[in-house]
């Protein structure tokens, strides 16, 4: 069967609810081109969560991408196959990593962390009250920003002199408008980030999860434990994600709000309570759309007859999987707080599925709760149609936030 020209991804995240209806007007799945880069988008939810399941299906790109080397040498998005950490593991290596990476995020360790978010996100309320009256707030950057990086860093302990420069370089991470060479240069500083917080802590180990992770490397002498590229990336994996995303949540959330002002109004009514709401964003504007990339282990033969070679690249389509028709009727595109089924990929699916959702749920719950309520009159200071996407396939967030902060309704 001949395939389509490859469906040619916007690096810079423009427009993407008419791409994601582009890409499911082209079959469950359809060769794209990401950055150079020929791979398969798969954005129907149940051909996507089969292929997520499936053991003919690999996230490591060493062993079952014959094009590995040469695509991480020129590839502008190759830290994120390159990276030996959960991320990029298969099979008995992932379930290895993923062991040593739970106890962060058990049900008992998000418990213990609910008082100090909900103080993180009362400081954070009480420095937006102290802005003059009449004056633009940007949120993104005074409360989409500062509370993920901060609930992170407390978590990895980060020190606090240290968190402000992992900021850019992360955000430089999800950028798809980088050249390799900008790629490439921002890759090695944040190595260089990363060994430093290793040997700071290293030095001075605390209660937290880096200094747990260092002595899981440093303890475990049976080969069951980390390798240093593999602690070193699973701290990027960490921090990056552990921060990154949640920004983006917190911001469409908000966005979301000031922008269905009946929605609104049925949360603040008693309603629908702010956890419905963040599971709609979640499923609206999930904060990854692509996520880059999974391969075929073996030929894949897919139900309208076209096949995944062995080898060939797979990109996730999230954001085009969560407002699919077929999982979400023809009202998918719409921003429902009151849909009975909310179910979505923005965590992923399978074994690889995130163990940071319930404090990403959490932390966002606790923004929206603490933000409406302070300041019931809020809305935004610009028209919605004018905020701007940030320059990247992979993330989903506006570049600024703006808003008017009223502490009267």
């Amino acid at each position: 069967m001949s395939q389509p020209l490859p469906f040619v991804i916007d690096p810079a995240g423009a427009g993407r609810h008419a791409e994601y209806r582009a890409l499911r007007a082209r079959g469950p799945a359809t060769p794209v081109d990401v950055l150079g880069l020929r791979a398969w988008a798969v954005s129907d939810p149940a051909l996507l969560k089969t292929l997520l399941t499936s053991p003919d299906v690999s996230k490591n790109g060493r062993a079952h991408y014959p094009d590995f080397q040469r695509t991480i040498r020129t590839w502008p998005l190759a830290l994120w196959i390159e990276v030996q950490s959960m991320l990029t593991a298969y099979g008995a290596d992932h379930r290895r990593l993923r062991r040593m990476v739970a106890p962060a995020f058990s049900a008992r360790r998000i418990t213990e962390l609910k008082p100090t978010v909900e103080a993180m996100v009362a400081g954070l309320m009480d420095d937006l009250a102290a802005v003059p009256a009449g004056q633009v707030v940007d949120l993104r950057e005074r409360l989409a920003y500062p509370l993920p990086i901060s609930v992170i860093g407390h978590l990895m302990g980060v020190p606090e002199d240290q968190r402000g420069d992992f900021r850019q370089i992360v955000d430089n991470v999800f950028d798809s408008t980088l050249t390799p060479e900008q790629a490439q240069a921002n890759t090695l500083l944040l190595f260089e980030h990363i060994d430093q917080l290793i040997a700071t802590k290293r030095a001075h180990p605390g209660d937290d999860m880096t200094s747990l992770l260092i002595a899981a490397r440093d303890e475990e002498s049976d080969g069951t434990g980390f390798t240093g590229v593999e602690l070193r990336d699973t701290m990027i994996l960490m921090i990056s994600a552990g921060y990154e995303t949640t920004v983006n949540v917190i911001d469409q959330a908000v966005f979301a709000m000031l922008t269905s002002p009946d929605q609104l109004r049925l949360v603040r009514d008693g309603r629908v309570p702010w956890e419905e709401v963040v599971e709609e964003t979640l499923r609206a504007e999930p904060a990854i759309k692509y996520l880059p990339l999974r391969f075929a282990v073996t030929d894949l033969k897919l139900p309208d007859g076209q096949v995944i070679a062995a080898g060939e690249p797979i990109l996730a389509a999230y954001g085009a999987a969560n407002r699919h028709p077929d999982w979400h009727g023809p009202d998918a595109d719409t921003f429902d707080v009151t849909r009975s089924m909310k179910d979505h990929l923005a965590f992923g699916y399978g074994v690889h599925f995130c163990l940071g959702a319930p404090l990403a749920r959490l932390e966002v719950a606790e923004a929206l709760r603490q933000l409406f309520a302070r300041f019931p009159g809020i809305s935004l200071a610009a028209p919605a149609a004018d905020l701007r996407p940030i320059p990247t396939l992979i993330s989903n967030g506006h570049q600024e936030l703006p808003v008017c902060l009223r502490t009267e309704g």
